[in-house]
């Protein structure tokens, strides 16, 4: 490595974009585009980054394996903050190996993190957990540092662990701290922001109030009945009943849980259920079916016990009944709550990420579009969603990921 693509690295790793780009800025070997590339990225500029870096890849020879797998890492960095989901995690499963076995230590190490990344947006805990290992293995640059205990402090808020995601945010914070990068302290005061954020609302006795995660993580293991309408579930402290591919018996559950300890009438089963405006007698004998259809799933915990007026719910034990609501409710909230990042999404990798069809989220994209709640630019394969970030919108509780005590 010559003296000005050392100067031009070091001024990279410590945040000083403008001054590698001067030192490289007009040399198109392999290392300077390679450089260039970086450097675009951190500035914004994706599509002319993965120009810079397809260019470097190719200018390297077949001899320069290492500077090869460093541009596939880095490709793969920018496609994941591009949300490209598709990208080939093999190309970079391949590239890690390669950093490894020649003894780049610290770029295997961040192809590790982009893995463990993407696994995390996907909600892939366990997966993820596994993959990075504990604790941060050492000695490595606090950059590095940072962002191993920040991937920590996302597995443990996905799992509404607040006391362990705190901890790791505060390592995370020390850490960027001495990186002396301003980008990454923002990141980690950003995510500190969100796990102090409301995460739910609770509804019970015909009143609501916000929780945040610590509320929630009590809650959780309190011994009343949840009514858990962000992931459709209905659970104790022993038992969860998943009504998620059943959204009409989620529905009722809900509407007799918000009104326990009283009971419903069928007028208003039959809105909140079917949205029936008006009912008739094929309405009421829908409804009777579906009744029947909750008593048996919800046997293990409740009953729904008819009255003169409908329907109400019956713990099986002396509990309280809980719905646990999102904070804020909206239609289409899970493609919210991923807009609501800031990034750029495809389509289809909202439907990698939500686990849904593409048909079901372009739906769901154009009544958004339609209500000016996500905006569109590009065209075709190019074609990206946005939304602004929503006040108060934490996304802890709306992404994708296993049940809570699961």
């Amino acid at each position: 490595m010559d003296a000005l693509i050392a100067a031009a690295a070091r001024a990279l790793a410590t945040g000083d974009i403008l001054g590698a780009l001067k030192r490289v800025a007009l040399r198109d070997d392999g290392p300077a585009l390679a450089l260039r590339g970086i450097a675009m990225a951190q500035l914004g500029d994706l599509a002319r980054s993965k120009a810079l870096l397809k260019s470097a890849a190719r200018a390297f020879g077949p001899k320069e394996a290492v500077a090869r797998a460093r541009c596939s890492v880095a490709e793969a960095e920018i496609a994941f903050v591009s949300r490209e989901l598709s990208w080939p995690l093999a190309t970079l499963a391949a590239a890690r190996a390669t950093l490894e076995q020649r003894g780049d230590r610290i770029n295997a190490i961040h192809a590790l993190h982009l893995e463990v990344r993407r696994m995390l947006l996907l909600g892939q805990l366990d997966e993820a957990e596994q993959r990075l290992g504990a604790p941060a293995p050492a000695p490595i640059p606090p950059a590095l540092t940072a962002a191993h205990h920040m991937i920590v402090a996302g597995i443990a808020m996905r799992r509404l662990q607040a006391a362990p995601a705190r901890a790791a945010l505060a390592q995370a914070h020390q850490a960027a701290r001495q990186a002396g990068i301003g980008a990454l302290v923002a990141e980690v005061e950003t995510a500190s922001a969100i796990l102090e954020a409301p995460a739910a609302r609770l509804i019970a006795g015909g009143k609501e109030r916000l929780l945040r995660i610590d509320d929630v993580e009590t809650l959780l293991a309190s011994d009343a009945l949840i009514i858990d309408a962000n992931r459709n579930l209905v659970r104790s402290t022993e038992t969860i009943i998943a009504l998620a591919a059943r959204p009409v018996l989620f529905a009722l559950v809900r509407t007799l849980a918000e009104a326990w300890p009283h009971d419903v009438t069928r007028e208003t089963l039959l809105i909140r259920a079917f949205g029936a405006r008006h009912a008739d007698e094929s309405h009421r004998a829908r409804l009777r079916v579906e009744i029947g259809r909750l008593r048996a799933a919800l046997r293990p915990l409740a009953n729904i016990v008819a009255t003169k007026r409908g329907f109400a719910l019956k713990p099986r034990r002396k509990c309280e009944v809980i719905v646990l609501a999102p904070p804020v409710e909206e239609r289409h909230a899970n493609v919210l709550a991923l807009l609501a990042d800031g990034e750029a999404w495809s389509s289809s990798a909202l439907a990698i990420a939500l686990g849904a069809s593409a048909r079901t989220v372009q739906r769901a994209l154009e009544e958004l579009s339609a209500s000016g709640k996500a905006q569109s630019f590009g065209r075709g394969r190019a074609l990206r969603w946005i939304t602004p970030p929503l006040p108060a919108f934490p996304t802890i509780l709306l992404l994708p990921g296993p049940l809570p005590g699961g």
